[in-house]
């Protein structure tokens, strides 16, 4: 065996250690596998001397789960063969636990997805007691599901609605929420007494069966059959279907087989697990997911981005220069990492209501029992308000918050930046207006970038570090740091108008009021964006964002191609919107109302008179059409944004689409949806562009910058 250690010891307890070689850490390889049918066959062999087996890991953690890369590589004909290898590997885990012995697993670490389902070949299970520990099976949300016994032996364990959140969402469990499940036997704070444990464990259970495998057994709390839980399961599949909208299979595909594998026999319900998980492993939805999740969200967490050579660094003191919303959230997630911010704006009356916000954010956590009130006394005591600049002395990092207004946010960098300690950064968190015109205001702009922070921030996960002309390695490489240390995304993209995210958001925002525009109905504006996976729809997002905030940086926009001798032409999309401001006076939810109305106390509703004005008989209302145009356009505009050098990798390119601009996460990012269509793509593109327009144009040069990107190893 190359990847487990067998070892039987005098007292009889055998020890499967699980250390694969030239790796961090432990996964299901096919030689584990073949390694893990080996260890089966010498427990059996050796049963007579053995009183109980011991599963533990020589990495820091126990088991990090499947091999996925090879997922990627399937075809829809290597269902058979990926059924063949999941009932082969689940006759391992069933000769182990049948075995006759006591089996324990030592959790010295994270054990997840498939990692998890190998801690459950155990008949018990001990853990280290640290809360940093993550337990689950999170394979729905890389678009399969647990398929080694997981959904079997956790249901068996749970019951069907208490295993719901664990299997269906994925959600992920701290060694002491185990312990109070019952899925660990108990917490130690050594691997030493955990071992300790293990063994008095054995000694008094010598007997030791699955719950499953006893002749008393009942799933816990009711059969799919007893009226409780008969009702609920006749509403789960429609609350399910209208949260994913049927376009994620995974969490359907689970919710069948825990009901399925309710009702019949254990050995059965694994079957049915492992067909249902050939299905999804062949299917392109699970691709996508791996992809972007997997592959390209740990390629950013690794730093692929982060210029090398630079000292990790994290500033003690940071500043924020506007206490708006945005600034206000800046400072709130500041100050949750342990950072001290001086929060700043023009009176001290407007700094002390962005503290006041940050108290807002973290009344919920309170109120839950998530966060004492001496915890958010001392995060509210790292925010100092205040309306002196003289108060920003000394930070390492200063971040403007204030209007999209580019004279503005000169006269605050000349105000600010020479408060700044020696080698301190300068960013800017604008949205849309380049950061080397920006920087032109500094006095050192290889230490001036931009930090385009998402609305609301506390719930944001992204952070897009725009890279200016003369912005230096050093800088890149300190804001990357920053935005890890406040527990956020970072993408780092080169600088222009809209930079990546901004631009490709204000595409579907602006192909939405396009549509508006050629007549077609509101409601089926939204409700194709929401069809196609889009997390609201574009009338209604740029409602929130502000109707009178998207006029004014048309207006910035027109002045700063004047500057440049150039005309900037207005898209149809632009005009209407310019147009429910200036002559309709709707401005956004802020202000009223826009394209809806927010009546007190009653859900928002579409402006009624949408119909009057911009309705026309006769125009698109092919729902597969407009879904089309919202998913292409982005995924185009994406492209062109890779081809310009704006955006350095595809990996930055689907995550950032994902988190920044709700790019529909079943397609796995924007480039990765190009990659899904396959041959689909040209074809469907230029029927596009011939019957909406040339942004749908993909010309020599794109085609050979998306065939390049495609064209990059995972």
């Amino acid at each position: 065996m190359k990847t487990i250690r067998y070892e039987l010891a005098a007292d009889g307890i055998a020890t499967l250690t699980f250390d694969e070689p030239d790796s961090p850490v432990n996964t299901m390889t096919p030689q584990w596998q073949a390694d893990m049918a080996e260890a089966a066959a010498q427990l059996l062999s050796d049963k007579a001397r053995i009183r109980g087996v011991l599963l533990q890991s020589a990495k820091s953690t126990f088991f990090a789960g499947a091999e996925l890369k090879g997922v990627l590589e399937l075809k829809q004909e290597d269902a058979a063969e990926c059924f063949a290898r999941c009932e082969a590997l689940k006759r391992s885990f069933r000769a182990i636990q049948t075995l006759g012995r006591p089996v324990v697993a030592l959790l010295n670490g994270a054990a997840l997805g498939g990692g998890w389902e190998v801690a459950l070949i155990g008949h018990a299970r001990f853990a280290l007691d640290d809360p940093k520990i993550r337990f689950g099976t999170p394979e729905t949300t890389l678009g399969l599901i647990p398929g080694a016994t997981g959904i079997t032996k956790t249901v068996r364990l749970l019951g069907l609605m208490a295993a719901q959140p664990y299997l269906v969402e994925g959600k992920l469990f701290s060694p002491q929420e185990a312990l109070t499940l019952g899925l660990v036997q108990g917490l130690g704070a050594s691997v030493d007494e955990l071992k300790a444990r293990a063994l008095a464990w054995i000694a008094e259970h010598p007997d030791a069966l699955q719950p499953w495998d006893r002749q008393d057994y009942k799933l816990p709390g009711g059969s799919p059959s007893s009226p409780k839980i008969a009702g609920a399961l006749g509403v789960a599949p429609a609350m399910l279907h209208a949260k994913t909208r049927g376009l994620y299979p995974a969490p359907q595909a689970a919710m069948e087989t825990m009901v399925e594998g309710a009702l019949v026999d254990y050995d059965t319900a694994t079957r049915i697990e492992s067909r249902k998980l050939a299905q999804l492993m062949v299917g392109q939805n699970a691709k996508n997911m791996i992809t972007a999740f997997f592959f390209n969200l740990n390629a950013i967490k690794r730093g692929a981005a982060r210029p090398a050579g630079v000292p990790r660094w994290q500033p003690k003191k940071v500043g924020v220069l506007g206490a708006g919303m945005m600034g206000a959230g800046i400072a709130h997630a500041i100050a949750s990492r342990g950072m001290v911010c001086v929060l700043k704006d023009v009176s001290a009356d407007k700094a002390m209501a962005g503290r006041e916000h940050a108290r807002k954010l973290t009344a919920g956590h309170v109120a839950k029992g998530r966060m004492s009130e001496a915890e958010q006394a001392a995060l509210l005591d790292r925010i100092t308000p205040t309306a002196s600049v003289a108060d920003l002395e000394g930070c390492e990092l200063i971040i403007e918050a204030v209007f999209e207004q580019r004279a503005l946010k000169a006269e605050v960098t000349r105000e600010a930046e020479p408060r700044l300690a020696p080698g301190g950064l300068f960013a800017s968190n604008t949205s849309t207006l380049p950061i080397s015109g920006l920087a032109e205001a500094s006095v050192a702009p290889e230490r001036f970038i931009g930090l385009h922070f998402f609305s609301p921030v506390d719930k944001m996960p992204l952070v897009e570090i725009i890279r200016g002309r003369l912005t230096g390695d050093a800088a890149v490489a300190q804001a990357y740091d920053f935005v890890q240390a406040l527990g956020k995304t970072p993408i780092v993209v080169n600088d222009s108008r809209g930079f990546f995210t901004s631009r490709v958001f204000a595409s579907f925002v602006m192909e939405g009021t396009t549509m508006l525009a050629e007549g077609v109905a509101a409601p089926l504006i939204e409700h194709a964006a929401l069809a196609g996976g889009m997390p609201v729809g574009p009338l209604a997002v740029i409602d929130e964002t502000s109707l009178s905030l998207a006029v004014h940086v048309l207006e910035q926009t027109r002045t700063d191609y004047e500057r440049e001798g150039q005309r900037h032409v207005c898209t149809p999309g632009e005009l209407l919107v310019e147009q429910m401001v200036k002559e309709y006076k709707r401005a956004g939810r802020a202000a009223g109302g826009g394209f809806y109305d927010y009546p007190a106390g009653q859900p928002k509703q579409l402006w009624p008179q949408l119909k009057a004005l911009f309705e026309k008989p006769g125009a698109l209302s092919d729902s597969t059409e407009l879904r089309d145009r919202f998913l292409y356009r982005q995924a185009i505009e994406t492209a062109r944004c890779l081809q310009e050098g704006v955006l350095t990798s595809v990996a930055e390119a689907n995550i950032g689409s994902i988190f920044g601009i709700g790019f529909p996460a079943w397609t796995g990012g924007a480039i990765q949806f190009i990659a899904s269509e396959g041959d689909r793509f040209l074809p469907r593109a230029a029927e596009l562009a011939k019957r909406h327009g040339d942004r749908f144009v993909v010309n020599e040069v794109l085609r050979e910058a998306i065939a390049k990107a495609l064209d990059q190893p995972r």
